[in-house]
């Protein structure tokens, strides 16, 4: 994909809804942000819409259910009480709503699939979706329609078992688009992002920072349309939207690709011949 068609979506898992980062969101052209109903101890779409205020209706919003105080619960009716609080806290119907790690709870996968698909269909989010962390349990599983979303992860820290079942699942349910998160792991500050030169995979010519390049093969790890990312600091979040833009070098991506799949294949052997 050319990096003029890629996205970058700001992720509110770990940061708080700030206007301030929302404003500079705008301003660098992020235009969509991620959420869901658990975060920041089940206040996250309240916080985000006092903080964005009339920004609000500038942003594309995805939010994601399936966590509940009580556990993880994909059953119809809690589904539906979520997407109508969504709604009444966020002052509008979310633009794109998603499973959340349905993985969870893989014997209720199908039945949710259906419940999503009314929840869209009566106007309780305009697009549905699946967000998962380990897209194995769902392998084979029925899924009625294909969603308009698929999110997995993304980049140098995913496991090639993850990134395989990730693109099978993709194969297999055909989602309109898939997205990518976690670019870093879930953490920019970890050293790994010291020790290895990720500007290894970018293509010639171009000036990034390890983060950066990091980022942009997350787009290519596996190929993605979009990718979400967190911060609550102004110019990392520059950094960020510049990430989006480098290009990859697709000879250094297919290596890699080869490399943690031999690695994990010895691994695998080594752990079977104990």
């Amino acid at each position: 994909m050319r990096a003029a068609d890629r996205r970058l979506i700001l992720g509110l898992y770990r940061t708080r809804a700030d206007r301030d980062v929302l404003t500079a969101a705008l301003d660098h052209g992020i235009t969509a942000l991620d959420t869901a109903l658990n975060y920041h101890g089940y206040t996250a779409h309240r916080q985000l819409a006092d903080a964005a205020g009339d920004l609000l209706s500038r942003f594309d919003i995805t939010t994601k259910i399936g966590f509940f105080p009580g556990g993880h619960d994909l059953s119809a009716s809690r589904l539906r009480t979520a997407a109508e609080a969504i709604r009444s806290e966020l002052g509008r119907a979310p633009d794109t709503l998603l499973l959340h790690n349905p993985e969870r709870s893989p014997t209720w996968f199908t039945n949710a699939c259906h419940t999503m698909t009314r929840l869209r269909d009566e106007g309780l989010c305009h697009a549905w979706g699946l967000s998962t962390w380990d897209p194995t349990p769902l392998l084979g599983r029925i899924v009625p329609v294909p969603p308009d979303v698929l999110m997995i992860r993304s980049g140098l820290m995913v496991p090639a078992r993850v990134l395989d079942a990730a693109e099978q699942l993709a194969d297999q349910i055909q989602p309109v688009e898939l997205r990518g998160m976690a670019p870093l792991g879930g953490h920019s500050d970890d050293p790994a992002w010291e020790q290895v030169d990720t500007r290894l995979f970018l293509a010639a010519g171009q000036q990034a920072n390890r983060i950066q390049a990091a980022v942009a093969a997350a787009f290519n790890l596996p190929a993605v349309q979009a990718v979400t990312a967190g911060t609550g600091d102004p110019a990392h979040l520059v950094e960020l939207a510049a990430a989006a833009r480098l290009d990859v070098n697709p000879d250094a991506i297919a290596r890699y690709r080869t490399l943690i799949r031999e690695r994990a294949s010895v691994a695998s052997s080594s752990e079977g011949a104990k």
